[in-house]
């Protein structure tokens, strides 16, 4: 949750022609990650529930691929996204450590 709300931060500095294409898909794909997490738990199933957190590390990649482009085309500075990036890295690493440990009981 934090990343999403650091994530709708920094859609605020993207210029406004770029907050109804760029920052809307930044912001569906933030929100991607938690509801994904959310989802698969409620499934009450290892397997669905890893189902949901792949689903859920897809988004981040796709995240940071959109930040990334902001950066390269200078709508936003290294400056302000480190932040965002820094929880997406963190995000990632949690995700893949409970998809291994389920695959690991699956």
């Amino acid at each position: 949750m934090d990343l999403l709300t650091e994530v709708y931060k920094i859609c605020n500095l993207l210029p406004p022609e770029q907050k109804y294409i760029l920052a809307n898909q930044m912001q569906r794909s933030a929100l991607s990650i938690p509801s994904n997490i959310a989802e698969g738990w409620g499934r009450n199933s290892p397997k669905e529930y890893r189902q949901f957190l792949s689903v859920a590390r897809g988004s981040a990649y796709e995240l940071e691929t959109q930040i990334l482009a902001c950066v390269n085309l200078g709508l936003l500075k290294n400056k302000e996204v480190e932040k965002s990036i820094s929880l997406l890295e963190e995000t990632r690493k949690m995700l893949i450590s409970i998809i291994k440990k389920l695959n690991e009981q699956l």
